[in-house]
């Protein structure tokens, strides 16, 4: 049904908000008004957009509809001929690197790059699911059928287990932590490519797709923005915002982990207690939060099977 041009990705890398920011495309790589649906990935940190080539694919094979992904401002190493930023001082005093700011890039990527009249599947991994509540209290008139949140960090992160850990890390020792991140984006793209791989040999059946964005990551000072997003995410996820989960619960759909240190069982039961006619879903399959390392394509075929009624009404 789908030809293998189809089936390939497309990648833009564009200025949105003043940062550089790359967007990957699967399927119509250019929404004329009045196309009908598009499937957006709002990623997890780092937003790295390349991780999601697996489940991109899988999700446009299945569906039929374009599936495009945006990167968080700064995540993504642009061509050289590209600066990260097109004013310093304008990005700097909008802090478009921080978590308010990556709000606003992603309602400035929907404003200039996808017709207003879009009906929008919105597909949200980790912070990317708090990210897509926000959009959705900020601009209630967006035409989003569902909203699909993967593994989502929407409360309480620095209380987690893995928020216990990281947040002195990336708050009061973030600084520390540049020195060696300066130091691997110096490494040849062999040896850094030799050491992405050392760092994933845990994972048995690692997807392919996500070791040459991995070795990006370290370059032109990506890493430091995810470091730098992930030190705001600590202070500023707090309360879950269950006024707008209610308001468009009959949208959403939560997918929680099992053994998730970012989103553990408690938040899954906490959330079942308070909405108890929401879709509230707990794994059973053992994935790990960051699904993509290897488990892409099993999540695109469960949420396929999720909003695919949704996408004929």
């Amino acid at each position: 049904m789908f030809t293998r041009t189809s089936m390939e990705i497309q990648t833009d890398f564009i200025f949105c908000s003043g940062a550089a920011t790359q967007v990957l495309k699967v399927g119509s790589s250019h929404l004329p008004s009045g196309e009908d649906v598009l499937l957006l990935i709002i990623p997890g940190n780092p937003g790295v957009v390349g991780f999601y080539q697996t489940f991109m694919q899988t999700l446009h094979g299945m569906l039929g509809y374009p599936v495009w992904a945006v990167s968080h401002a700064g995540h993504c190493a642009p061509p050289d001929s590209m600066d990260m930023v097109e004013d310093a001082a304008a990005a700097a005093r909008r802090d478009v690197f921080g978590l308010d700011g990556q709000v606003r890039h992603k309602l400035a990527f929907l404003q200039n790059h996808v017709p207003r009249g879009t009906r929008l599947v919105l597909l949200g991994h980790s912070i990317g699911c708090y990210m897509i509540l926000e959009m959705m209290k900020r601009d209630p008139e967006l035409k989003v059928l569902k909203a699909v949140m993967l593994f989502p960090t929407i409360e309480r992160m620095s209380q987690t287990p893995q928020g216990r850990v990281l947040t002195p890390l990336l708050c009061q020792l973030r600084y520390l932590a540049y020195l060696p991140l300066l130091l691997l984006s110096l490494l040849p793209e062999r040896l850094a490519s030799l050491l992405v791989r050392l760092a994933f040999s845990s994972v048995a059946v690692l997807d392919p797709c996500v070791l040459r964005p991995s070795v990006e990551l370290l370059r032109r000072g990506c890493a430091v923005n995810a470091m730098y997003l992930g030190g705001q995410e600590m202070r500023m996820v707090l309360d879950r915002d269950n006024v707008t989960i209610q308001k468009n619960l009959d949208r959403l759909i939560f997918y929680y982990g099992a053994t998730d240190h970012w989103c553990p069982l408690s938040y899954f039961q906490d959330m079942r207690r308070e909405f108890p006619h929401g879709d509230v879903r707990l794994c059973e399959k053992g994935l790990r939060h960051a699904f993509v390392l290897d488990a892409g394509r099993e999540v695109a075929q469960m949420v396929a099977g999720w909003i695919r009624g949704s996408l004929r009404t």
